[in-house]
């Protein structure tokens, strides 16, 4: 009869913490939105009163100056390709730093833990010398005493091996440029990617029913590998020629070049970011605990296998979320590219705030371009966390 008398009499509203819970947030999103109003009111408010108007009319104009990095370009084309061409700059550095950071931050953060002690005390000194010296010092440290001094000039230029050289102007390398079979081979490459997706999802759903740990993508490589390589030897003609760097009289012809610019960018970035990474891996693999090493040992597992099937599956768990934060950072500090020449999104950005005086346009835009980047990074990297996170019973 208690029971009954209980559950006839509901909760009121203003007790009720789910109401409550919706109710506050419903007045936190109102009060966000009343600021972000009043702003935007502020803003109009003081345009008008200095004969300003928001626009960006301005990115049909004319640029009418040059870009010495990335897609084809002219000082004739638009302010708006002008920043489109930027964008993709800072998307190039960025992405090909977080593969270099990656990298070289998991190579330290294993040496850190390693039996060697020369190994372990050379990781150890590039961690912390790396971690404690301003990011803008140590891009000034690769443009400056290492690329425009250090590096000979041209006609003195390093030989590495596989045609790589390195010059005060920048780096220059072989390089594959697409031919009239392309076209035919580029339908292999998608069916490899697609196949691939699907090999990729089928051994991951293997692994979970298993409930092993595994890299799924290593099978997925595989067979993309292997459809490209088919798909090769099936076209007629070679889908890709490859262009090697010729000394002429004044500089190198053929191949790809790496701006002086682009590549202190590049070491300064990837260099600073490895060793926070590698801070990473080490504390990911110390949280597993000693006896799942024991346990993989006493069935005759050798350290590699212990290290990829058993260590760094578990420890992915805990390395994901801070990973994120630093691809994030090496994003959002490529803008400090515009102080050695780079141009990159905040480089061009400026010039065109400079030359058509729409600071507000501009600055807009660019908080929209780093925000839009750092969304999608932060999208892609919680899924794959989600992904690989412990699911309890």
């Amino acid at each position: 009869m208690a029971k009954k008398v209980a559950s006839s009499h509901s909760i009121p509203f203003w007790r009720d913490i789910r109401v409550l819970r919706v109710i506050a947030q419903v007045v936190f999103l109102a009060l966000i939105a009343a600021g972000i109003w009043w702003l935007f009111n502020n803003l109009q408010y003081n345009l008008q009163a200095s004969g300003l108007k928001i626009g960006f009319r301005f990115l049909k104009n004319t640029a009418g100056f040059p870009i010495s990095e990335g897609l084809h370009y002219s000082p004739t084309d638009v302010n708006g390709y002008a920043f489109f061409v930027g964008i993709v700059n800072t998307l190039k550095v960025s992405a090909i730093g977080i593969v270099i950071a990656t990298l070289l931050g998991v190579i330290i953060g294993i040496s850190r833990l390693s039996s060697n002690w020369l190994v372990k005390k050379i990781a150890g000194v590039y961690v912390e010398v790396i971690r404690n010296i301003p990011l803008l010092v140590q891009l000034f440290f690769w443009y400056f005493a290492v690329m425009l001094t250090a590096l000979p000039l041209v006609k003195n230029s390093i030989h590495l091996p596989g045609a790589i050289y390195l010059t005060r102007r920048g780096v220059y390398m072989p390089w594959a440029i697409p031919t009239d079979s392309f076209g035919t081979w580029a339908w292999y490459i998608l069916g490899g990617l697609i196949v691939g997706a699907g090999v990729y999802m089928f051994r991951r759903t293997q692994l979970k029913r298993a409930e092993r740990p595994g890299f799924p993508i290593i099978w997925a490589g595989t067979v993309f590998i292997l459809i490209l390589a088919a798909g090769w030897f099936i076209t007629p003609g070679n889908p890709l020629k490859l262009t090697i760097p010729v000394l002429n009289k004044f500089n190198f012809t053929g191949g790809l070049s790496l701006s002086t610019s682009f590549t202190a960018l590049l070491l300064g970035l990837s260099v600073y970011t490895a060793a926070f990474i590698a801070e990473i891996v080490r504390a990911g693999i110390q949280a597993i605990s000693k006896g799942q090493t024991e346990a993989a040992s006493a069935v005759g597992l050798s350290k590699v296998q212990i290290l990829r099937l058993v260590i760094l599956p578990q420890a992915l768990r805990v390395i994901i979320p801070p990973l994120a934060s630093q691809y994030l950072n090496l994003t959002k500090n490529s803008s400090l590219a515009i102080l050695i020449g780079y141009y990159d999104l905040m480089n061009v950005g400026t010039t065109i705030f400079n030359q058509t005086g729409r600071a507000v346009e501009m600055i807009l835009l660019i908080m929209a371009s780093y925000l839009t980047m750092s969304l999608l990074t932060s999208l892609a990297m919680n899924y794959y966390n989600k992904r690989m996170k412990l699911v309890e019973r």
